[in-house]
């Protein structure tokens, strides 16, 4: 069954380019309705217009109040239809209890360590430089807390070949451009039940 998905990105977008493949080769079973980025300079915007995505951007400054942010952005998801948020190199937290309550089991992120270990913004380096020889990425369901949502799969990577916290993201992010298609394949082919922070999933018959 086709899922209708929507990305979020604020940077370069390499990890929405790795949906956009998996789509395009027929190994996801998906459709990206959307792409919302807060960043007027994205690189994700070209990546969506190459592929004839519906892209917009919705700068974070302009809402001081992320009630309302995150009002307009669910209604652009409402209007297209969304089943599944993916939020992809999305460097904003999201501060919405009625977002996050709307859309819980429906939301996951990809992040740059094994969590726990190394939540926020420089997991990478932060890696690197507690001197890690493995690290990995997590993708996992989001909820309020940061970085510490159900966790769906998590991939071990070898970094200890690694001169740089730079080398390290390359690795990892190489790593997150096989496992990210894939889960977003698997919520097509079945369901994730949340059992607290336990997540079971269930494939469909």
């Amino acid at each position: 069954m086709t899922i209708k998905v929507a990305v979020f990105a604020s940077g370069r977008g390499s990890d929405f380019q790795s949906i956009i493949d998996g789509v395009e080769k027929g190994e996801v079973d998906a459709q990206i309705v959307l792409m919302i980025t807060n960043n007027p300079e994205a690189g994700a915007i070209e990546r969506a217009k190459t592929h004839h995505i519906d892209y917009l951007v919705i700068p974070w400054k302009k809402y001081e109040n992320k009630e309302e942010y995150f009002e307009v952005v669910d209604k652009e998801l409402e209007k297209r239809g969304v089943e599944l948020i993916v939020l992809a190199g999305w460097m904003k937290i999201i501060r919405s209890k009625k977002f996050l309550e709307k859309w819980r089991g429906r939301i996951i992120n990809i992040h740059p360590s094994l969590l726990p270990k190394y939540p926020g913004a420089h997991a990478q380096k932060d890696a690197f430089e507690a001197g890690e020889k493995v690290s990995g990425y997590t993708i996992h369901f989001v909820d309020e807390s940061l970085d510490a949502g159900p966790i769906i799969y998590q991939e071990e990577v070898d970094i200890s070949g690694c001169k740089s916290a730079d080398e390290v993201a390359a690795t990892i992010l190489e790593r997150e451009h096989v496992g990210l298609p894939k889960i977003v394949d698997s919520f097509a082919k079945g369901k994730y039940e949340i059992k607290g922070k336990e997540v079971k999933y269930v494939k469909r018959k």
